[in-house]
């Protein structure tokens, strides 16, 4: 009964260049084996998201040691030790330390891909000079993923300071007008920075994957 459940999309890396991503906060730890399980049967390696401490500790031990778990992030690599073979591409910028474990999500899916990003923690405005400091750096960078709760005032600042592509991740950090995130987002949305990419609140995998099919966008554009 499990296995009609879970259909993993085997094809996705061969489509997309992007692979497969098992999304576990809304699933059992037992469907969550049903799905490793059909990873592990065909050999195809996964990326785990939103596995909390208490799920992974729930898994079927084999599966468990079979995967690399950080509970930072909440994510697993699963069978595959990433081979990073693209840097100095993709900086993740965070305006406060609350906002780190987007980011890393962030950061492990890139690593899941091959591309090894540079984060750049807690650097918001409320502090400008930190951010500053650090400019000149960032600017070097052809994709910046900034990473912001409460205003969200990091995106539009970074979107007037950098040249390439910058991807915002609306964080849910913030006191109760921050609605969750929500004022993230909408501010983000709104920026009056030309040209800024928003993705989903707390969404690091779906920025990462952005920056992916950006990078791949620059390689087919290479290649012609």
């Amino acid at each position: 009964m499990m296995d009609k459940e879970v259909k993993l999309d085997f094809e996705r890396t061969r489509r997309i260049g992007i692979g497969e991503a098992i999304f576990c906060s809304d699933k059992s730890p037992a469907q969550i084996d049903c799905a490793l399980e059909q990873a592990r049967s065909a050999g195809i390696p996964m990326l785990v998201t939103r596995l909390n401490t208490v799920k992974h500790k729930n898994l079927n031990a084999k599966y468990r040691e079979l995967m690399d778990y950080d509970p930072t992030s909440e994510t697993g690599f699963f069978q595959i030790q990433p081979k990073l073979g693209v840097d100095k591409i993709v900086a993740i910028v965070t305006a406060g330390t609350s906002d780190a474990w987007v980011a890393q999500e962030a950061a492990r899916t890139l690593a899941f891909n091959g591309v090894e990003a540079t984060i750049i923690f807690d650097v918001g405005v409320a502090g400008l000079w930190r951010l500053t400091e650090r400019i000149e750096e960032i600017k070097s960078y052809p994709i910046v993923i900034g990473v912001a709760g409460m205003d969200a005032a990091l995106v539009s600042v970074l979107g007037g300071l950098v040249e390439g592509l910058l991807i915002a991740i609306p964080t849910s950090t913030g006191y109760g007008a921050a609605h969750k995130g929500k004022t993230a987002l909408a501010a983000s949305l709104v920026s009056c920075a030309p040209g800024v990419l928003v993705c989903n609140i707390d969404n690091g995998y779906g920025a990462a994957c952005a920056a992916l099919r950006a990078i791949k966008a620059a390689t087919l554009i290479s290649k012609n």
